[in-house]
């Protein structure tokens, strides 16, 4: 199996790295929604958010929260998201566990996801509930 984010954290395929450590890499999507839209993956490779253990999902969510900040300063951002899409009917593209961070600013033009009205919520929560 040939995972391009395995070869990207192995340096194997070139990328506009800002921050590494034994557990983690980040670097700049190559496609960005905005000005310093960075990914962060594990360097173990895990195909979904999910798939992660629970020390490497600690540590990639340490570094989203360490980076977040510093990204937004160094792009004169005023916000942030921080998204992960989770297997292809959610947007995902490449199958390696990537969270998004990306800097926003009130006049960039990008919309959140469009609300809509509640139905079932008593149901949906026993679903839920039951599957737990």
């Amino acid at each position: 199996m040939t995972c391009l984010f395995c070869q990207i954290a192995k340096g194997e395929i070139p990328a506009q790295k800002i921050y590494e450590d034994g557990k983690t890499f980040a670097f700049l999507d190559i496609k960005p929604i905005s000005k310093g839209h960075a990914l962060v993956i594990p360097k173990a490779h895990s195909e979904h958010f999910d798939d992660m253990d629970a020390e490497d999902t600690h540590h990639v969510m340490d570094t989203v929260q360490r980076l977040a900040p510093k990204i937004m300063e160094a792009v004169g951002a005023s916000a942030y998201n921080v998204g992960v899409n989770v297997r292809p009917d959610a947007g995902q593209v490449v199958m390696h566990t990537h969270i998004h961070i990306i800097p926003r600013t009130a006049d960039d033009g990008l919309k959140s996801w469009p609300g809509q009205d509640a139905d079932n919520l008593d149901e949906i929560k026993d679903k839920i509930a039951a599957n737990l």
